[in-house]
Order: structure tokens, then C-alpha cells, then sequence
């Protein structure tokens, strides 16, 4: 069915309301194409999209046919899953409350139990419910760190875990054998399943579980000062219960603590944006932080500045930020006889190779993933499994990580309470964040990474985003600036290519992403967004100075740019 046609059943069908209706007549061309030239997908991190009426958007309609997909799933799947019942839970966006009454209406009718919240929790918490209650599945109503326009949908399975793309697909399929959206009926159960909330004792053994992963509670405290942000978002009540109990003294962000789905109080809530910390970094100077942090909406990712020696706040970037983090978890861990001589911490392939060099440097395996933590939430259930190895760090280069496997997901509360131990132990010792990152640099060499962002909108601007890496694989770079490529990956074909010879890449699901490896080290790679309509170029300069590497980032992208013609 093509757009126009999608589009007209819509404006006829007797299930779409005349509010609906009227929101669509008053659509642009240009908007009709964006809403209704696909339906929308699961990505990389569920499926997300801008809040309307069509079916390449969230709304009542397609919330209600991926959940009665995600129904249908669970009950094939998972062994009395309708008694094992599903924790639904969801940030702070417009309509997600309302999506979670959805999700859990829809699920009762089909005859599961359902969990929810009496209010907004964070995406870790909804991971933690979920083995916690030892639940069939979740559902996670959130947008992460989009824009105020957007909702979204996560699935997790009984580990808590994002579902991986090979066990997803039967959920998949299932979608796309139900009839649209505005005529997907529930399949209703002939015994409806029970509506429970859930009670502040999940929250109190989360935190309590979250706090066990300190390794030096006992440090000194007293002078040590953080300035903390929410965005708005969910995580605000848990990030301050931990700061209490754990002895830290936190100045929040007034002004950015309330749920408020029009995030009024920030330019922005996403932590990869300098523009997310601005209030924050004024509060931090009016009370001289030592330590600025901030989580994105559903609590998921961390971003943090840490005060220099004269005085200003040095933001660092989600590979900066991990590298500091693993190095003093793995260095205390070892001093402390608690690093495993079988362990391994988790990336993806386009975090910056400075991790694994800092991993290697403790004798810790490195595993390497697509982009999306579920597969590292994936792994870890593996290994647990199969007797190893054992879990030390996983993290994305995306301001995402997990210290303790008590959730399968990138958390947030774990990630400032680390983040605060390490400036705080820092800083005992006399020394900064940026002055430890330099002391990191210069003995694994300096790496600066870059993620830029195009936008491809609509059905015209997809088909310029799949033509762009078409062009790349049929035209792969030899050298540029001076530099050779040692090899390049392509991820969808699942071949690496180099010196002429191929050879096939393993133990990777296929996806559409190119990456070049430079000789010196450096590295760009290329990946359409799996939940926004837009390419990402991720590059790493890599030299012998921080001015170096910083200078040679920025001309391997515009040398980039203009080789394939990219605006």
C-alpha cells in the first residue's frame, strides 16, 4: 500500500477519531509523506519516532498493535507467561503515561498479569523489575534523549534485557501478519488478566543493589560538592536517594528536576549536547562543584564535567568519560585482589579503540558489538550461562553504561554513583579528571572522537541515506589525508576487506554499517540511525598531543565529506 493510500484509510477509517482525523487534513505534503511512506520499526533501541497520527509514528494505534505483537510473542515463547505477567514502565513524555495504560489494558484483555508503576521510573529500574519480579517481559515507554516530539518502545525479555534481533524476529513476523494499525483487534482472552502496582520495595531493593557496587564507600566526603540534572526525566527521585545513602553532598538542578514532557527548563536533554549542561555548569560555579552530571530523561545515560585546576568545568565525551571510569574501576579491582583473571568488558564497534587498549593493559578480554546495548545485556546472560568469562564494564560510546550486571541495561544511578566515587578519589589524591584522562592519553596515545550527525527526512531523504552507503561500499576509501587504510568492514555483508583479500566477519548479526580503519590508528564509520531519520559519521583522530588527534578528526570529516559529496 502506498503513502497516499495509507493515508486516505486513515482519513476513512470508522476507528481513527474526528480529533485525528482533523490533524491529518491539516497535514502538508511534505508531512503526509513523513508520516505515512513506512511503518514504523524496531531499531536499534525498540521503536521510537515523533508522537502523531501515521504509521511511521507512535501514537494509541501503534502502541496497541506492537504490544498485541509483543503478547503473541511471550505466550509462544516464554512458559506461563500470561501467570509471569509483564512490568510496564515509562519516562516523562507527553502520552506516556496513557501509552502505558495502553500496553497494560491490551496485555489484561490477552489474559496476562501486567505491573506498572504508580508513577514515571527509569529504563534500569524497568530491567531490575523485570528479574525482580521474575516477570515473562517489559515494556519501557520512553523516547531516551530525543527531542520533546518523540515517544518510543522497548521490549525486554525475562533477563531484563533488550530482545537481540535473532530471538526478535518471530516478534516481528508477528507484526507484520497483523492487519494495520487502525484494524489490529485484541485477541481477548477468555480469563483477563490481574492490574497490579507496584509497590516502593522494588525501588528500595534497586537502590540498595545499586549502591553495592561501590569500591570505596569510605572515603571522606566532606568537601566534595556535585551539581546534578535529571532533564526532567525519571531518575531524579532514585539519583538523589542514592546520593543520601551514599553520604554525597548534591546540589539538583531545581529547575530541571519536575517530569515536565516540555523539558522548559533545558535546551535540551540529551548529555551528547554541550547545550544539556548550561544551567547546571552556572549552578556548579555558584557553589564550586567539583563534579557536574546529568541523566538523560528515561536515566539511561550519563554525561559529566569535572573542575579543572583553574577553575573551569572540562565536558567529557561518553568514550572520555568510560575510559576514565574503567581505568579506576579496573586499577581499584586489582589493588583491591576483586578484577577476575577471566574477565571482559563490552563495547561496540564504533566506541573509540582506547578502551580496549586500557582493558588489555589489566589483562581484560574485550568483545566488540553493533551498536545497542541488548547485545551486551545479551552476553553477559550468555556467559552466565556458559561459565564465563567473567563481567568487569560494558559501555557504548554513547554516554551508556553498566558497572553490575543487576540490570541489563545501560543505568544511569550506577553510572553517577561510580562517576562521583572516581572525581571524589581523584581529587583526594590531588588531581583532576582531565589531568587523569591526560595521564591515560599519554600512555595509550590521544584519542578524539567526533560523532556528527545529517538529517535524511522522509521517504526521499531515506532513499538519499541508502544510496549514500551504497556509494561508499561501491567507492571504498584507499587513503585520505595523507592516511591509508589498513582495512575497512562492512558490516552488512559481513565481509572485511583488506589488501584486496576478504574475509568474513563472525559472531555479528548483519547491519548497515561501513567502518575504515586508517594506519595510525584513526578510524570513521558510518551508520544510518536505527530510531531518527539521519546518518551517523563517527571519527577518531588518533596522535601523539590531544591538538593532534582534535585537528586530525576534524580533517579526516571534511575530507570525507567531500569525497562522497555529503551536504
Amino acid at each position: 500500500m502506498g503513502t497516499l493510500e495509507k493515508y486516505n484509510e486513515w482519513i476513512q477509517s470508522p476507528n481513527v477519531p474526528v480529533s485525528v482525523k482533523n490533524e491529518l487534513r491539516n497535514m502538508t505534503a511534505e508531512e503526509i509523506d513523513d508520516a505515512f511512506y513506512k511503518n514504523i520499526e524496531f531499531g536499534t533501541a525498540g521503536m521510537r519516532g515523533i508522537l502523531g497520527p501515521g504509521t511511521n509514528r507512535i501514537n494509541i494505534f501503534t502502541v496497541r498493535k506492537a504490544t498485541i505483537a509483543f503478547g503473541l510473542f511471550l505466550e509462544k515463547t516464554v512458559p506461563n507467561a500470561k501467570e509471569k505477567g509483564v512490568v510496564i514502565s515509562h519516562d516523562n513524555r507527553y502520552m506516556s503515561r496513557e501509552f502505558t495504560f495502553e500496553c497494560s489494558y491490551v496485555l489484561m484483555k490477552m489474559g496476562f498479569n501486567t505491573f506498572i508503576f504508580d508513577s514515571l521510573r527509569p529504563t534500569p529500574e524497568l530491567s531490575f523489575a523485570v528479574r525482580f519480579m521474575k516477570a515473562a517481559g517489559g515494556v519501557m515507554i520512553t523516547a531516551s534523549h530525543n527531542p520533546k516530539e518523540y515517544n518510543g518502545y522497548k521490549v525486554y525479555d525475562y533477563t531484563g534485557c533488550q530482545i537481540v534481533p535473532k530471538e526478535i524476529a518471530p516478534l516481528i513476523e508477528i507484526i507484520n501478519g497483523l492487519p494495520s494499525e487502525i484494524n489490529c483487534e485484541v485477541p481477548v482472552s477468555e480469563k483477563e488478566g490481574q492490574f497490579n502496582i507496584l509497590d516502593h520495595q522494588v525501588d528500595s531493593e534497586y537502590v540498595s543493589e545499586v549502591r553495592e557496587i561501590q569500591i570505596n564507600p569510605t572515603l571522606n566526603k566532606k568537601d566534595f560538592k556535585i551539581v546534578y540534572s535529571p532533564q526532567h526525566g525519571a531518575s531524579c527521585v532514585n539519583a538523589l536517594r542514592v546520593f543520601k545513602k551514599s553520604g554525597y553532598k548534591v546540589y539538583p538542578v531545581i529547575s530541571q528536576c519536575a517530569p515536565d514532557p516540555a523539558f522548559s527548563g533545558t535546551l535540551t536533554p540529551n548529555p551528547e549536547d554541550p547545550r544539556a549542561y548550561e544551567q547546571a555548569l552556572i549552578y556548579a560555579k555558584n557553589v564550586d562543584a567539583d563534579l557536574v552530571c546529568t541523566t538523560d530523561p528515561d536515566g539511561d545515560r550519563v554525561g559529566i564535567a569535572g573542575k579543572c585546576r583553574d577553575g573551569h568545568y572540562r565536558l567529557f565525551n561518553g568514550n572520555e568519560s568510560a575510559a576514565l571510569l574503567m581505568n579506576y574501576i579496573f586499577h581499584e579491582r586489582e589493588r583491591a585482589g576483586s578484577l577476575s583473571k577471566n574477565g571482559v568488558m563490552y563495547n561496540t564497534i564504533v566506541t573509540s579503540s582506547l578502551g580496549e587498549k586500557i582493558a588489555s593493559s589489566y589483562g581484560v578480554k574485550n568483545e566488540q558489538f553493533l551498536t545497542g546495548f541488548k547485545y551486551i545485556g545479551n552476553r553477559i546472560h550468555y556467559y552466565e550461562e556458559h561459565g564465563g568469562p567473567d563481567f568487569e564494564f560494558g559501555y557504548e560510546e554513547s554516554y551508556g553504561c553498566i558497572i553490575s550486571p543487576i540490570v541489563r541495561d545501560k543505568d544511569g544511578i550506577q553510572a553517577i554513583l561510580l562517576y562521583s566515587e572516581m572525581a571524589l578519589f581523584y581529587k583526594l589524591h590531588n588531581k583532576t579528571l582531565e589531568e587523569q584522562l591526560n595521564e591515560i592519553q599519554e600512555k595509550f596515545g590521544y584519542h578524539h572522537e567526533v560523532t556528527h550527525s545529517i538529517q535524511f527526512k522522509g521517504s526521499k531523504g531515506n532513499q538519499d541515506m541508502l544510496d549514500l552507503m551504497n556509494n561508499i561500499r561501491k567507492n571504498p576509501l584507499d587513503e585520505l589525508c595523507g592516511l591509508k587504510v589498513e582495512k575497512w568492514n562492512d558490516y552488512l555483508t559481513q565481509f572485511s576487506h583488506k589488501k584486496k583479500v576478504q574475509e568474513r566477519i563472525f559472531n555479528l548479526d548483519a547491519s548497515n554499517v561501513i567502518k575504515f580503519f586508517f594506519e595510525d590508528g584513526s578510524t570513521i564509520s558510518i551508520r544510518p540511525s536505527g530510531t531518527e531519520p539521519k546518518c551517523k559519521f563517527y571519527v577518531e583522530g588518533v596522535g601523539k598531543t590531544d591538538v593532534e588527534a582534535r585537528a586530525l578528526e576534524e580533517k579526516l570529516f571534511i575530507a570525507f565529506k567531500e569525497k562522497y559529496n555529503i551536504i
